[in-house]
């Protein structure tokens, strides 16, 4: 949804009240008692929703990202789409401008909250047949402490690990004979360390099947024959960027380009965070205008399995 049609739809509160409303009666009313979907009543003058089960009520935000949070719809819908409009996204400081919040705060909560539903959402979904995979080191910021006893020059910045793989699919033009590789949906991952017990454990987690895993000559992916079907190494360098490992090594490149360039001083409590939004948008990168309603219903419904 672009901004000029967003203003049309959503001109007020109400006018988002009756958008949200209309897509939690399409999904079902869940309430905690019942622990299904029932049959309910829905009081105007009040805006809640009433189980004819067991009269538990629910709020428009009850059960979603915005639950307990003091901001308005009309907020929060224009958040949800300053955060899908573009492929980038916004810094912090940009957001709050947009939204016309007083406090950065405010801002910086409300888009780790969405953030936070992009990744419940991708963690539905796991990598499958032939996967690349590889470790990326992004720079993360550190506190005055940890920067006066760390080196200058080489190794001076404190670096986070975060393991990224993708699906990555060989096709062969029947008429030509050549071959190229298809790029399905992506994983990343902060890394407590890159050695194999974390190795595995982030495989076991984001695929499923009999997978084949391409990967470097990385010391940690030693003794993951027991995890997949087949394994694959190549050894690091021009080659393998351009062809085995092509697709992760883009997304690692991407990566970097757009966390240097617009969000500065991450800290590695909130990597994972900004990975989510990063991945979420590459994985619907075909969406165009549905990215909007994607993440309405992401945000609505953040712990549906």
């Amino acid at each position: 949804m672009n901004i000029i049609n967003f203003v049309q739809y959503f001109p007020d509160e109400e006018s988002c009240e009756v958008y949200l409303k209309s897509y939690r009666e399409k999904a079902g009313i869940r309430y905690k008692t019942c622990k299904s979907i029932t049959k309910h009543y829905w009081f105007s003058t009040g805006k809640f929703f009433e189980c004819s089960c067991c009269r538990r009520r629910s709020s428009l935000k009850s059960g979603t990202v915005m639950e307990r949070s003091k901001l308005s719809l009309h907020v929060w819908m224009t958040a949800f789409m300053l955060m899908a409009a573009t492929k980038k996204g916004f810094s912090c400081l940009e957001f709050q401008r947009q939204l016309g919040l007083c406090r950065y705060d405010t801002a910086f909560r409300l888009m780790h909250k969405i953030r936070v539903v992009m990744g419940k959402r991708d963690a539905l979904y796991t990598l499958t047949d032939m996967v690349e995979m590889d470790e990326a080191y992004i720079g993360i910021a550190t506190d005055k402490k940890v920067k006066e006893n760390l080196k200058r020059g080489k190794g001076s910045q404190r670096k986070a690990s975060v393991a990224v793989s993708a699906e990555s699919i060989p096709l062969e033009d029947l008429e030509t004979g050549k071959t190229s590789r298809f790029c399905g949906y992506y994983k990343m991952e902060v890394l407590g360390k890159v050695d194999g017990e974390h190795a595995e454990k982030f495989i076991k987690k984001n695929t499923s099947g009999e997978i084949v895993l391409f990967t470097d000559k990385n010391t940690a992916y030693e003794h993951i024959e027991d995890i997949v079907e087949t394994h694959f190494t190549v050894i690091s360098g021009k080659e393998s960027t351009n062809d085995t490992l092509q697709w992760v090594h883009k997304a690692i490149s991407n990566l970097k380009r757009k966390l240097l360039g617009i969000n500065h001083m991450i800290t590695y409590k909130y990597l994972q965070n900004y990975l989510n939004e990063f991945v979420y948008k590459l994985n619907r990168r075909y969406f165009g205008d549905r990215l909007f309603d994607r993440l309405i219903i992401a945000g609505i419904y953040p712990y549906v399995q």
